[in-house]
This record gives structure tokens, C-alpha cells and sequence, in this order.
């Protein structure tokens, strides 16, 4: 049996926490912080994705979308 905390296993947690950095990535009105604010959420999205026995399209998806924050972020400058 999987560990749970308040009734929730360990992959659904962090299910729930990437969903909320993602939905809280979209508050912010400054580009950058967006930027990195999601590429922790897509992150934990690819690890989520894992989790749950490699669910390909979550992994995926997330993992190029990462990918597309880091270029902005690290090559172009939130340009």
C-alpha cells in the first residue's frame, strides 16, 4: 500500500501540486516569472507522468513545453 496524506497517495499529491504551480504560473503578469513558474510545474508534470506508470502523452507534452520555457528563458532572453 502506497503512503498516503489526507487520503491521497504520493503521485496524485504531486498531480495536485503540479496543477496548481501551473494554474499559479498563469497569475503572474511579468513573462519571466511566468517562464520558470511553469517549467516547475511542467517539471513536476513530467515526473507525475512517471509516476503513473509513464503516461506517455503527459511526459511528453510536458517535457516540450519545458524544453520551449528553458529556450526563452536561458537562450533568448523572455524575449
Amino acid at each position: 500500500m502506497e503512503n498516503t496524506l489526507f487520503g491521497l497517495t504520493v503521485t496524485e499529491l504531486i498531480g495536485y501540486l503540479a496543477s496548481a504551480v501551473v494554474l499559479i504560473s498563469f497569475l503572474n503578469r511579468h513573462l519571466i516569472r511566468l517562464r520558470v513558474i511553469n517549467s516547475i510545474g511542467c517539471a513536476l508534470f513530467v515526473v507525475y507522468g512517471f509516476m503513473l506508470g509513464i503516461s506517455w502523452p503527459i511526459v511528453i507534452t510536458n517535457f516540450f513545453i519545458l524544453l520551449i520555457h528553458l529556450y526563452y528563458l536561458l537562450l533568448k532572453k523572455a524575449a
